[in-house]
């Protein structure tokens, strides 16, 4: 405990741009979470700036007063890393890091960093790994500072670019066979997802941090990592539970972000095969953050990419305890009332209530409505389990209000 106490965060600071495509409040939203991955990073961020542009700077991502500004900022505090909200090009990177003299990273960057830390089996650091090294390969040309004075053409050919290649072709090969070893893993965990039988297989899908592994560690009664970090879980974990007599299998998957890397995606596509060979969804929202609706929207555009949208799904609002209407006072004419005002009940009545009973609200932490969670989660197992096999529906009984 006393080790966590002294740790030393890197000190840092954001940069973001405001643009017609993001205004100034989604701006800010980016940004919050971008000091939260910093934080799951383990930085501690000193100061944010944005500018409004039409686009980035193609040069420097943000205008030169700006970056002037920033210049001075990180030489007064002594500032070890700028962390910019998109994704910067080789270029980008290399102009901005000789104009601040300190460390440049984007937000790709930051979550493979996290990633990176996270990972604990074999299989995950592969895939980070491999998402490591395709980030890396366009950039390389940008490590290499001693060949600034080389501008190529004729007697400009040196060994320099001789190097830069031959660090290519290794990345190139070191690609290639992180590939092949993802591959055969994926046969093996193939071949262990085809040996479960044929139970039930549910999966705990959603943002980072909502709960899922609180929810996974209250459902199976397990000892699934939980903190209150980004991509605290990182390996997807499985285990048996039985509800009543009925037997099925949960997963605890990897959460989804805003702008997820492309890299990350495509690396971790297989370990998202547990949520495209699931049988039931349960999708985990954080109701008590603000942006919620956007979370919702995010995950599902995911689950569309990897085919999984129109599988049965719960939706599972957590964090009840946490969630707090902001005030509105109805005699006050000139405040528009906002969904920021809405209670729970007055949310349950939006467009959730379209969702019909496959939809709850409840607090994995207090163990809040738990009761009405098992019951949904034994009907639909249930019913997923008796179409499968009818013979066996008089095992499964409808499920009673009392409690085990």
């Amino acid at each position: 405990m006393l080790e966590q106490e002294n740790i030393e965060y890197e000190k840092a600071v954001l940069v973001g741009i405001i643009t017609q495509s993001q205004d100034e409040e989604t701006s800010t939203e980016y940004l919050d979470e971008l000091e939260f991955l910093t934080y799951s990073a383990g930085g501690e961020v000193l100061k944010r700036f944005t500018q409004k542009m039409d686009r980035p700077d193609p040069k420097t991502f943000i205008g030169s007063g700006k970056m002037e500004m920033v210049r001075q900022f990180v030489e007064e505090h002594e500032i070890g890393t700028a962390i910019f909200d998109d994704e910067l090009t080789p270029a980008q990177q290399k102009n901005i890091e000789r104009i601040l003299k300190c460390k440049v990273i984007d937000r790709t960057y930051l979550i493979l960093d996290i990633f990176s830390q996270r990972a604990q089996t074999s299989y995950a650091r592969t895939q980070v790994e491999l998402a490591q090294y395709e980030y890396l390969l366009p950039r390389l040309v940008g490590l290499w500072t001693h060949l600034e004075r080389q501008r190529g053409g004729i007697g400009m050919r040196g060994p320099g670019e001789t190097e830069i290649e031959t660090d290519r072709r290794i990345v190139r090969d070191k690609i290639s066979l992180l590939k092949k070893k993802i591959k055969s893993i994926d046969k093996q965990m193939s071949t262990q997802r085809g040996n479960r039988g044929a139970l039930v297989r549910v999966a705990l899908v959603g943002y980072t941090n909502v709960g899922k592994s609180t929810l996974m560690n209250a459902i199976s009664k397990s000892d699934v990592f939980v903190e209150n970090k980004l991509f605290a879980t990182l390996d997807t974990t499985v285990r048996k539970v039985v509800i009543r007599n009925l037997p099925f299998l949960l997963s605890d998957t990897v959460g989804f972000i805003r702008k997820l890397p492309t890299q990350l995606v495509e690396s971790f596509k297989s370990t998202l095969d547990e949520v495209r060979e699931a049988d039931l969804l349960l999708h985990v929202v954080d109701i008590s953050h603000k942006s919620f609706e956007e979370h919702i929207a995010s995950v599902n555009k995911i689950l569309d990419e990897i085919n999984s949208a129109d599988k049965p799904t719960i939706m599972v609002f957590n964090k009840i305890d946490q969630y707090k209407a902001e005030d509105f006072d109805e005699t006050d004419l000139t405040i528009e009332r906002t969904t920021a005002n809405y209670s729970l009940e007055e949310w349950q009545k939006t467009w959730m209530n379209k969702l019909g009973d496959r939809v709850l609200f409840i607090s994995a932490l207090n163990k809040e409505n738990f009761d009405e969670l098992r019951k949904k989660v034994y009907d639909a197992v249930r019913e997923i389990h008796v179409t499968r096999f009818p013979h066996n529906h008089f095992l499964y009984p409808e499920y009673q209000e009392t409690v085990e």
